[in-house]
């Protein structure tokens, strides 16, 4: 297991300054924000940023994320595949091994089986756009009432449908919580399609109205967390945790205080756990 940073926790600050402070809070690995990443290839170049990465000796994990994947109409369908493309050149390039995708909300009227069914055929078709890239997709269900794919149950099932190794699954512990997931679902997951854990708190509210901006740090809210790490350990997940908080307060943090008390909440988490 690694620890990485994820560019939404520090959302206000660049790309350079994430890698700055991941590495100075110790972090092994960064996910980085597609904003940022687009945001520094027009100021320097690809090659530039894996030195940078090797220089900081960070492991770029994830580029998070391309959102409302599925029930786009043919335009955004296209918009759809070129971003993609254009993410797997860049994750390529800098050595990165996974692009988070998320789904849309739910369209008024559609069936849960319409919703498998247009995440499995929208994730198929870009996982062979993927594979050309030597990159993986990982499939983040949302908790939130609005969102199509709900639950931890929901995203494997779709993911199991796929069928395609280089398609996973991202686990966050707030949409976990949020969308009503089940402790014992955990168990029925195959652990090498588990791609990405997300870890982080939430404030102590009905969860009709935990949204993102509710989240804390590890250990600070209410989320069984230390009980999904401890069955997550011994299923056998053995990739990377990474924290990531889109709490406004924490952006006004100085960011490598923040980075630094991010790694230490998440690191007594995953020890009592």
């Amino acid at each position: 297991m690694f620890l990485a940073l994820n560019g939404a926790t520090t959302m206000r600050a660049d790309l350079e300054t994430d890698l700055r402070v991941a590495h100075f809070a110790g972090f092994d690995a960064i996910e980085i924000w597609a904003a940022k990443l687009r945001a520094y290839a027009k100021r320097q170049t690809l090659r530039e940023l894996r030195a940078a990465l090797e220089r900081y000796g960070l492991r770029a994990y994830s580029i998070n994320s391309i959102e409302h994947i599925t029930f786009r109409s043919p335009e955004r369908w296209s918009e759809l595949l070129a971003e993609c493309e254009q993410l797997c050149a860049m994750a390529r390039e800098i050595g990165c091994e996974y692009l988070v995708l998320v789904p849309s909300p739910r369209p008024e009227g559609v069936s849960e089986e319409a919703i498998r069914e247009e995440s499995v055929r929208v994730l198929s078709e870009l996982s062979d756009v993927a594979a050309r890239y030597g990159v993986n997709l990982a499939f983040e269900f949302l908790g939130f009432p609005e969102c199509s794919v709900r639950t931890l149950t929901a995203g494997w099932e779709i993911v199991r449908r796929v069928a395609r190794p280089n398609v996973g699954l991202v686990l966050d512990t707030f949409h976990f919580y949020v969308g009503g997931s089940s402790l014992d679902a955990l168990a029925e997951l195959d652990p090498e399609r588990l791609f990405i854990v997300h870890l982080n708190d939430a404030e102590d509210r009905p969860k009709s109205e935990l949204r993102d901006e509710h989240r804390l740090l590890p250990g600070l809210g209410i989320l069984p967390l230390r009980e999904i790490w401890s069955r997550l350990r011994a299923l056998g997940y053995d990739r990377g945790v990474s924290v990531e908080l889109f709490r406004p307060e924490y952006w006004e943090w100085d960011p490598a205080e923040l980075a630094v008390r991010a790694k230490a909440a998440a690191e007594r988490v995953l020890e009592r756990a």
